[in-house]
């Protein structure tokens, strides 16, 4: 090396370490602070609570603490240097100086002075000089990376270095927080206002779930009524909730729900799989105006009714029941019944009162007839007169006897046994069953059904299938079940992860696309605001649905009123893989070109030819290669659906999924098996697409000849 290479080279190596030795000297500044905190509310928490406000404020502290105790590790990633000399460091949490006063001493990733991290560009520098990512391992600063905003555009990426260092990493099985990596584009969504639908379309690896993610942990940070109510994450498999189960954690959100569409119900769980030919027809958003009849037709029409009480029969006329009725029509029919079952109980109450005192007025008239005779005999009599006259009877009851035989009423068996059985209570799961197995009335309330696709329908045996959970969740919505109230506080998620009526503050929905139109009613119910923030990939779609585009997707939920927004690099997926994807996208039917990769891997994706019968041992080779160059990381195998059982009986030590299933995951190494076969699949060429691009290094395919 010439010498002044050389000289050039300890130059840097000196600033380096320089750099790293200061960075080391903030991030222990920072850890000792955050110790000191943690140590301070440890100590607030152990005093317990008393009364209401003591509580509040405690959950609030246990809110605090926790996220402090899990922003150990990556405590410090970045820091800002402004054009006008000031310093900024970035973290995972806010940390207040010492003595509480001026700049705070780390700024919260989701603060509003930290987005020039994530957003500053040397053409918009934002005030900044100076963007720096700091890594660390534990409490350890193990490098620097310097981006100068100073006029000079190098790259359209963040703290390249830091990101493409981060992408190369072995995959471990779950997902990790990028919030020292994030991208303008990805920021720009994350940061986007919460009022109403917004989707997002985004290719393979482009960061469809991180940016959910993180905008869910932006949202409960900024959004104080949002974190009230907690927020609803949908995912499409129990497998891609336990992929992304430490993410929000370790961000030290808490106040969150993960389920997929089919655990939404309390006790209700799939028991079959059915065709997708069923799955499509039950998906239609037909079916929420056939319910609403269904259910409606189950109220009680008016007529005449006849009620016992103590030994007494009172008639509610025809008319005072059918404008009873009328009143409550809207309302869902449990809460119906008993609106109309109060107002039953004030009618009752009013004929018992109008009875009695009527036979009272009738009494005295009787009376007044005795006392005018004695009156009479009395003129006879010169005794002293006595005794009552007839303003002397009263027979109408005060208001508090009124009010204490309204109670009676209310509280009486008779009566309610009655009202259940003119008003009986009814049942989610008996009512779909009886709608879905009768012919007759499916075609009576479902008459946009085909002659052929009712007769499908009712041939279904039970359990129930992934496509009667909408079903059972709209009749359970519409006869009123579920409904409490809503308690706020720590254990907010605990309470709407039982209740199915909860209403969330947010609902964010990964790989969206998959959802059918009645899936996206229980979206809507779960959030009537529609602060909803869908995530997907229309290219990916697997589902049975006939959508191809957003606005067909979306359109029974939300008509025209949503927000596009469109993330367009891939991050994940190496340049030579989605150099494969352009004509998988093309014979899928897509119009949308694939995202830019901006990484090379290096690797170029391979392909071996096998038969039938050689495909297991081809495989278990094709894998322990795989396994042997990706030690410390994860590989990952996919195949068509018939060919997955085999498959995992010799290949126990790597996840076999089928296209559908492993959408959204990502292994070091993809080993694709039979792609013919899996184009060959309903939606094949949509199921390749996704199956190609799950690997982060290396793509190799074994075909069946």
């Amino acid at each position: 090396m010439p010498s002044s290479e050389a000289a050039t080279s300890n130059t840097e190596d000196v600033a380096r370490r320089s750099a790293v030795a200061e960075e080391q000297e903030f991030l222990d500044l920072a850890t000792a602070r955050r110790d000191r905190l943690v140590d301070h509310l440890r100590a607030e928490l152990s005093s317990g609570a008393l009364d209401a406000l003591e509580r509040a404020r405690m959950r609030m502290l246990r809110q605090q603490y926790e996220e402090l105790r899990r922003a150990q590790d990556g405590l410090v990633f970045g820091r800002l240097d402004g054009l006008d000399g000031t310093v900024r460091h970035v973290g995972r949490v806010g940390l207040r100086s010492d003595d509480g006063e001026g700049e705070p001493l780390l700024l919260d990733w989701r603060a509003p002075a930290a987005r020039p991290f994530y957003t500053a560009t040397a053409l918009d520098p934002q005030g900044q000089a100076r963007r720096r990512h700091i890594r660390t391992t534990g409490s350890a600063v193990v490098g620097v990376d310097d981006e100068p905003l100073d006029g000079a555009v190098t790259t359209e990426l963040v703290g390249e270095g830091a990101l493409l260092a981060a992408l190369d990493q072995r995959r471990t099985g779950h997902m990790s927080t990028a919030i020292s990596t994030l991208q303008r584009e990805q920021d720009d969504i994350i940061r986007a206002e919460a009022a109403g639908p917004l989707i997002v379309q985004g290719g393979p690896g482009t960061g469809k779930t991180v940016v959910a993610l993180h905008r869910v942990a932006y949202l409960l940070f900024a959004h104080a009524t949002i974190a009230d109510q907690a927020v609803l994450v949908l995912g499409p498999s129990p497998r891609f909730l336990q992929y992304i189960a430490q993410v929000l954690p370790a961000l030290g959100e808490t106040a969150v729900v993960s389920a997929t569409c089919d655990t939404l119900l309390p006790d209700i769980r799939v028991g079959r799989d059915e065709s997708r030919l069923l799955a499509e027809i039950k998906g239609r958003a037909l079916w929420q105006p056939a319910l609403e009849s269904y259910v409606t037709s189950l109220f009680p029409r008016p007529r005449e009714l006849r009620l016992r009480w103590e030994g007494e029969f009172y008639v509610i006329a025809a008319a005072a029941v059918a404008q009873a009725l009328a009143s409550v029509r809207g309302r869902p029919y449990h809460r119906a019944r008993q609106a109309f079952a109060e107002q039953l109980h004030h009618l009752l109450a009013e004929a018992v009162v109008e009875q009695r005192e009527t036979l009272m007025n009738e009494m005295e008239e009787g009376f007044e007839d005795i006392l005018a005779r004695v009156d009479r005999s009395m003129q006879h009599d010169h005794r002293p007169a006595g005794g009552p006259t007839g303003s002397d009877v009263d027979g109408s009851l005060s208001e508090e006897e009124v009010e204490d035989l309204r109670r009676r009423i209310a509280e009486n068996a008779t009566i309610a046994r009655f009202v259940e059985a003119w008003w009986p209570t009814l049942e989610a799961e008996a009512l779909l069953r009886d709608l879905l197995t009768d012919r007759a009335r499916l075609a009576r309330f479902a008459p946009r059904l085909s002659t052929a696709e009712t007769a499908a329908v009712s041939a279904e045996p039970a359990p129930w299938a992934s496509s009667d959970i909408p079903l059972l969740d709209a009749l359970a919505d519409l006869l009123g079940e579920g409904e409490a109230p809503q308690p706020q506080g720590e254990f907010v998620a605990d309470h709407a992860r039982r209740q199915r009526g909860w209403v969330y503050g947010h609902v964010v929905v990964d790989e969206a696309q998959e959802l059918s139109e009645m899936q996206w009613q229980m979206v809507l119910r779960r959030c009537p605001t529609r602060s909803v923030t869908a995530v997907g990939d229309i290219d990916q779609a697997e589902a049975a649905h006939r959508h191809t585009s957003w606005a067909q997707a979306v359109q029974a939920a939300f008509g025209e009123r949503w927000t596009a927004a469109e993330l367009t690099i891939c991050y994940r997926t190496p340049r030579e893989v989605m150099e494969l994807t352009e004509p998988v996208l093309r014979k899928a039917g897509s119009h949308n070109a694939p995202p830019r990769a901006v990484r090379s891997a290096g690797i170029a994706p391979w392909v071996l030819t096998t038969t039938p019968a050689e495909l297991a041992d081809a495989a278990t080779q094709a894998v322990r290669r795989l396994r042997q160059r990706w030690h410390g990381g994860t590989v990952g195998v996919v195949a068509p659906a018939d060919r997955v059982a085999a498959l995992r009986a010799v290949l126990s030590e790597v996840p076999v999924l089928t296209a559908a299933q492993c959408k959204g995951l990502e292994w070091d190494a993809t080993l694709l098996v039979d792609p013919q076969g899996i184009a060959a699949e309903p939606r094949g060429w949509n199921g390749l697409y996704v199956a190609l691009t799950r690997c982060t290094q290396e793509l190799g395919q074994l075909v069946v000849a």
